[in-house]
């Protein structure tokens, strides 16, 4: 009777634990599908899909909203997106594998691989690593030379290796953080050089068959054409979401062309969790993408970012880092590997928590980083058991404090503007071909009374110059989704004619990768 008892009292506490503990992750994901619901509907986001990966187990992974604005098809976990610069992780996954391999090492130089490489210093030209190409310390600015690349452009890499050594060189090599596309392009082709396959071939080949990523593709054009399961962009404007495509980085897929879902990427989230390991029962034996030395190095901090007092205060964060195709911090007691992804119309968001044993992957139909961070917050408050916060209010009165901010600064800027100055010139001596090095070539026509400006290699970049004061004009581009709007400041020579022509985006909000201000136009002789 004894024995019974103590087997039926086992029996009760199993199911009981079972129970509690199924509750609570059932209890944890009903307040995270809340939040997804008030995070779209605050910050009108039409579709995402989410999911997430604990204890080795997927605990969630599940779509919602539709697929394009008015439209009935439901986004589900299979549903493509793009994950913009969640492919830099890949890329430095191959670079890892390719490493175990020993067909080159961390400190390979750049030139040994691809002789032509040149960056605007010759020091840095000749000591320029494989290592150096992901972890954004180039020396180089912000997004600098991103607009060889973005919006749709017609330079192909070969273009990008010619214009990097005439893009301005803003720190020292190696002693600042600068996000930079660029060299993920250059990984890219450092990639197939090694190989002598395509970095779409190498990727399909050894990452995604690998890890039975069936769905992913390594650029939307590979997507077949029957498939209608994939997301469509949109972008919010004036209140209104309009459905905009096409610039998802297809000839520079390295840095952010692939298109997956969330079913296929808890597969890639299991193997970094793994330390490179994947399969059904991971032991000794298991195949790897890579070693676990290499996924030590890469989720190593390479270059340093700072750190401000709130996230001190409010995440109890004390460093922040990026190593080789990830960023890195500690909050809350735990270190976090994470990275974004944008691109028009499209943003998507990748955290791991190795100690905890927990991933997640938030794609999105908008290009909202607020709804992606209240989404993912919420996830961390809930499986690492953090207090409770309304992480849709933080992020939309974050997003409405820097609209205001933005306008004031803009309203403040217009007030000084000399609305009486008159442009030096007669607007039709405005209108010439100018060139930049790294760019090329830029033309502004005049018709019907009124300056055009069209980018050479950038189609989508045409819009009208309005005159502002003096000889600064501001250009309005005809995409309006663009939201890039710049300043064209032209100076003239001695002579009164035009010496050259600078840029700078309008708005402080304006992306990035939109870098005007690196450009110096002078008229073709």
């Amino acid at each position: 009777m004894q024995l019974f008892s103590s087997a039926l009292l086992a029996v009760i506490l199993f199911t009981l634990t079972f129970s509690v503990q199924a509750n609570s992750v059932a209890d944890k994901n009903s307040r995270i599908e809340r939040t997804i619901t008030q995070a779209m509907n605050t910050f009108q986001v039409p579709g995402v899909a989410v999911a997430i990966i604990k204890d080795n187990e997927l605990v969630m992974s599940k779509g919602f909203g539709v697929i394009e604005q008015g439209k009935p098809a439901k986004v589900t976990a299979d549903t493509l997106f793009g994950i913009a610069s969640n492919t830099k992780a890949m890329t430095a996954a191959l670079l890892a594998n390719l490493v175990d391999e020993g067909k080159l090492t961390w400190q390979t130089k750049v030139i040994d691989i691809i002789p032509e490489f040149q960056m605007p210093s010759a020091y840095v030209t000749r000591e320029f690593t494989i290592t150096d190409l992901l972890a954004h310390n180039s020396g180089l600015g912000l997004g600098a030379g991103d607009l060889m690349i973005w919006p749709h452009t017609t330079l192909t890499t070969a273009d990008i290796i010619k214009g990097l050594k005439y893009l301005p060189q803003v720190s020292s090599f190696r002693s600042e953080f600068a996000y930079d596309n660029l060299m993920y392009i250059i990984a890219g082709e450092v990639i197939a050089r090694v190989t002598g396959q395509t970095w779409n071939e190498v990727i399909q080949a050894r990452i995604f068959t690998p890890l039975g990523m069936n769905n992913t593709r390594a650029t939307f054009s590979l997507i077949e054409k029957n498939n209608t399961n994939v997301a469509r962009a949109h972008v919010p404007l004036n209140g209104k979401l309009n459905v905009v495509g096409g610039n998802f980085l297809e000839k520079f897929s390295s840095a952010g062309a692939v298109a997956s879902s969330v079913n296929d990427m808890s597969l890639w989230l299991q193997a970094q969790l793994n330390k490179g390991a994947y399969g059904a029962k991971l032991s000794a034996q298991s195949p790897r993408l890579f070693s676990a030395e290499q996924s030590d190095k890469m989720w190593r901090a390479q270059t340093l970012l700072s750190v401000s007092d709130s996230a001190t205060e409010q995440d109890k964060t004390h460093f922040s880092a990026y190593g080789l195709g990830w960023f890195m911090k500690d909050y809350h007691g735990v270190k976090l590997i994470h990275h974004s992804g944008g691109i028009l119309g499209m943003v998507s968001k990748v955290v791991l928590v190795p100690e905890e044993d927990l991933a997640m992957v938030i794609l999105t139909n908008q290009q909202s980083g607020y709804a992606f961070n209240a989404i993912y917050q919420q996830i961390l408050n809930e499986y690492l058991d953090l207090p409770d916060k309304d992480w849709t209010a933080h992020y939309h009165q974050k997003q409405q404090q820097s609209i205001a901010k933005e306008q004031k600064r803009l309203a403040k800027a217009a007030q000084s503007v000399n609305k009486n100055s008159a442009h030096s010139l007669i607007l039709r001596d405005y209108a010439q071909t100018y060139v930049d090095n790294w760019y090329g070539e830029i033309t502004i026509s005049f018709k019907n009374n009124q300056l055009h400006m069209q980018f050479g290699n950038t189609p989508e970049l045409v819009g009208t110059l309005e005159h502002y004061q003096h000889n600064t004009f501001i250009v309005r581009w005809q995409d309006r989704t663009l939201e890039a709007d710049a300043f064209v400041n032209f100076n003239l020579n001695e002579e009164g004619g035009i010496s050259y022509a600078t840029m700078k985006a309008v708005s402080r909000a304006t992306d990035f990768s939109f870098d005007f201000h690196d450009l110096r136009l002078v008229p073709k002789k």
